[in-house]
């Protein structure tokens, strides 16, 4: 019988349509089962899903499919993160509304993600954009500005100069907008923030206990809290230089065991040091201006030239009246961090080390490295930051950091300075309030009103949602909310006169900071409905990319604080579990200086070398790196197209097959075509051998052959890949199913001629196969399972129950080598005795040749490893 090749561009979108009519996937909170939920970053609207969109929806995917599967009620939601300044640039570009541009995109988008046979409940879908999402958002607001949790004051902010708006210092990047790339400048606007720092040491001890989270995004977390144990100095400034009113300046140091290292101060040009300075110094003020236009963000001013202005003041060393030291305004003091006041020891911190070298200042090293010598250890290019002892340091010599720290704090402690002690202990944290002001229209309006009488006044509850106008101007940069010429007009709820809105909305990562929630009653009144969504979170499994390990995942977790304080959930984490995955890279081409799309590449091989040449002019091209997709170098393949030529199974098994999932997976041609054959195998296999198993019994006989093998294969692919699966090993579950069908092929190439004990062994290990392979490749899986005579849905079917005694082996397999040297193989019962596995060796024909009559000098036996015979 010829059987037709299995074709995905008919089987796919027929059993898609039956799943939706029959609501296959919708959720129910009140279903039987033990809740799991499981959750994929939801995607910005812009427009086309990619390669990453896939490998990341197919892995939450096949957790989902399998959970159910194992009997749990299964929440898998999806939604938009869909405001944000890509859409208020396609206004500008195209002249289109942004909720038209955004909610287009969306259609779009939806389409192809259906087309992958995603098991996702769209009766919860929404996006950010939508009225009723940002109603609610506006209602935490309030609550969050009721619990003193929402405040508003004046600050230094990262000033995008070309979106125009205020960015977070974690959307600064190497001094640039996350967004634009333009180099970002400093001013002073008053800003809405949430209050993060309430929660600082919580959030910092609790990443303590999330064991299924990846140990590098609890580090990066730490790193980013940065909590640092340390003492308030207080140093008095020398007379002479000293502005009026100012007589002393107050450093945080984390290292007050290297004072006696002290060769500087600097202070941050917003200082109130430096702001009386520059009252009477015009360049000052010039250099302070220069600061101000730098990023300020801790990391770009890392890696910026170090620069400082000499003030001519002088600080004197709490342990010595007579040592002098210059104090400088610099450009990598920063006020928002410690007091805005550092002193500088050069020798032991690099950054330190760097401006004293530029401003010629001394370096003088009190930390020795064990085993140098302290008459000749010298600091040159890099200062050293390791362990040892203190040395060139007073009352401090041969301490160890740490008991120079108490030596100093003591000391300090007890020391006086206009009445009060020098020093003080204090912990400090580097994380900083959430800046969530914005000045963009496309966003959630922040609810509150400005009233000349009243002050700022928040929008009455009932007042809500305050709603974004549609008829907005894109023809000139800025804010169009500020300029709108009704919008902003309104009344005081307060006394009810006059007054005015507040123009800023929301940063966009508020927007992704609580939707998990929401997913759990999507339609309700309220932001959530706190029973329900107590009972779907945490979310189980969580899967996005580690670059939102800072922004989304840190403001996730405070919001969830945040609303258990207002009362809209109790719960202590948003995700159990996090998983990383890796990105999805191809090689890039290049024509001259010209990037060449995938589509526009023909490879061959010509000398035993892999040649490219363009498709469109068939002129030899340059192969280039592997590297991240993306439509600068142009080395995207689009997954409409690999599902319009192979199906979405295919590309579902590849990203799935390829790579382990937390590394990056590399696209290839000969990969998606490898895959597909595979696909055709499968089903060759289950079509072929379908006729002939159909309508089978139970197995009569257990232990007859060949039926005991077949069973023994099926029963331990499904019980490897049900381990692979809840440890996210994606990749071996794919390779256990390569190996089952591999071990199914010979018994099932003539399983016509079979006995009924033996035809009935192969439909159970056939159905147990289309079992496996549903939660990765769906469709096939319906259309096997349909073929195998069911009539149901194969994702409503439970995961093959594993016969633990088929998981035995009944022998074992050794290496037998002689003097040490492999020389062939030894099977022996599994619970073969040292003394019988001794006796099958010496009876093996190798090791008989080898002995020629003679005894062994040694025979050594490792139950399960090894036997080797020395003669």
């Amino acid at each position: 019988m010829t059987i037709e090749r299995y074709n995905p561009r008919a089987v796919e979108p027929r059993w898609q349509t039956a799943w939706d009519e029959a609501g296959l996937y919708e959720t129910k909170t009140d279903a039987p089962g033990e809740k799991y939920y499981v959750l994929e970053m939801f995607p910005y609207p812009s427009g086309r899903i990619h390669m990453g969109h896939v490998r990341n929806y197919t892995m939450g995917d096949v957790v989902a499919r399998y959970k159910r599967a194992q009997g749990f009620n299964v929440i898998h939601p999806m939604g938009w993160d869909a405001f944000g300044m890509p859409a208020e640039n396609a206004a500008m570009q195209n002249k289109v509304h942004p909720a038209k541009w955004t909610y287009e995109n969306i259609a779009s988008m939806r389409t192809q993600l259906k087309s992958m046979g995603l098991s996702l409940d769209w009766s919860r879908e929404f996006a950010t954009c939508d009225v009723e999402y940002y109603h609610r958002q506006q209602m935490l607001f309030l609550d969050f500005l009721d619990a003193g949790l929402a405040y508003r004051k004046k600050s230094k902010v990262n000033w995008d100069p070309v979106d125009m708006t205020v960015l977070a210092n974690e959307q600064v990047e190497d001094g640039r907008g996350w967004r634009s790339g333009a180099l970002v400048e400093q001013r002073e606007l008053t800003q809405w923030f949430f209050k993060i720092t309430d929660f600082a040491e919580d959030l910092l001890q609790a990443l303590d206990h999330l064991p299924n989270w990846p140990e590098k995004v609890r580090l990066m977390q730490k790193n980013w809290i940065g909590k640092s144990e340390g003492l308030m100095v207080r140093w008095s400034l020398a007379e002479g230089g000293k502005p009026e009113g100012i007589d002393e300046l107050t450093v945080f140091t984390t290292r007050p065991d290297t004072l006696f290292g002290a060769s500087f101060l600097a202070v941050a040009a917003d200082h109130p040091l430096a702001l009386k300075l520059a009252e009477s110094d015009p360049k000052l003020a010039e250099f302070a201006a220069e600061c101000r236009r730098s990023g300020t963000s801790a990391e770009a001013l890392e890696t910026a030239e170090k620069k400082g202005y000499q003030t001519g003041v002088e600080a004197v060393h709490p342990f010595d009246p007579n040592w002098k030291l210059p104090v400088y305004v610099a450009n990598f003091v920063l006020m928002d961090y410690g007091t805005g006041a550092i002193f500088g020891c050069p020798a032991h911190d690099q950054r330190d080390l760097d401006f004293a070298r530029k401003y010629v200042l001394p370096v003088k090293p009190v930390v020795l490295p064990p085993k140098e010598d302290p008459t000749v250890f010298s600091i040159y290019s890099e200062a050293y930051d390791g362990d040892g002892v203190l040395f060139n340091s007073g009352f401090l010599d041969g301490k160890t950091p740490d008991e120079g720290f108490e030596a100093v704090a003591s000391r300090l402690e007890n020391a006086d300075l206009a009445g009060k002690p020098i020093a003080e202990r204090r912990i400090n944290f580097r994380l900083r309030d959430w800046g969530i002001s914005r000045q963009r229209y496309w966003g959630c309006p922040i609810p509150v009103i400005h009233c000349e009488a009243c002050g700022v006044v928040p929008e009455k509850r009932e007042n809500l949602p305050v709603e974004l106008p549609e008829d907005i101007d894109f023809e000139k940069p800025g804010n169009p909310l500020d300029r709108h010429p009704t919008w902003r007009k309104t009344s005081c709820p307060q006394c009810g006169a006059e007054a005015l809105r507040e123009t800023d909305t929301m940063d966009t990562f508020v927007d992704s900071s609580w939707y998990f929630a929401r997913f759990t009653a999507p339609r309700a009144e309220n932001p959530t409905v706190p029973d329900t969504a107590n009972q779907w979170l945490p979310v189980d499994q969580y899967i996005g990319g580690i670059e939102h390990a800072i922004l989304h995942l840190l403001y996730s977790r405070f919001f969830v604080r945040a609303m258990k304080t207002t009362g809209h959930l109790d719960l202590g984490e948003p995700f159990k579990g996090l998983f990383t995955q890796g990105m999805v890279v191809h090689e890039t081409y290049k024509d001259g200086r010209e990037w060449v799309p995938p589509a526009d590449v023909n490879i061959f091989e010509e000398n035993g070398k892999r040649v490219a040449t363009r498709i469109s002019t068939g002129a030899e091209i340059a192969i280039g790196g592997i590297e991240k997709m993306s439509k600068s170098k142009k080395n995207v393949v689009d997954p409409e197209d690999i599902i319009g030529r192979f199906g979405a199974d295919t590309a579902r098994w590849f990203v799935l097959s390829d790579s382990p999932p937390d590394r990056d997976v590399i696209w290839t041609e000969a990969g998606a075509e490898g895959a597909f054959r595979f696909v055709q195998r499968l089903w060759r296999l289950v079509s072929e051998a379908a006729p002939h198993v159909a309508g089978t019994g139970a197995v009569s006989d257990p232990e007859a052959q060949p039926g005991l093998d077949i069973r023994k294969a099926a029963h331990r692919a499904a019980h490897g890949v049900q381990t692979d699966i809840e440890r996210l090993g994606f990749n071996k579950a794919v390779a256990r199913i390569h190996e089952l069908v591999n071990a199914l092929a010979g018994p099932l190439s003539e399983i016509g001629k079979a006995d009924a004990n033996t035809k009935a062994a192969a439909a159970a290990a056939l159905d147990m196969l289309v079992r496996l392979i549903a939660p990765m490749m769906p469709h096939l899986a319906q259309e096997c399972w349909t073929l195998l005579g069911h009539e149901d849905f194969v994702s409503a079917q439970s995961w093959p129950a594993v016969d633990a005694g088929l998981l035995r082996d009944d022998s074992v397999t050794l290496p037998l080598q002689i003097n040490g040297k492999k020389r062939g193989d030894l099977t022996v019962l599994a619970e073969a005795s040292k003394a019988e596995i001794e006796q099958a060796a010496l009876a093996a024909e190798v090791v008989r040749q080898a002995l020629n009559g003679g005894e062994p000098k040694r025979l050594v036996v490792v139950p399960g490893r090894i036997v080797n015979v020395v003669v």
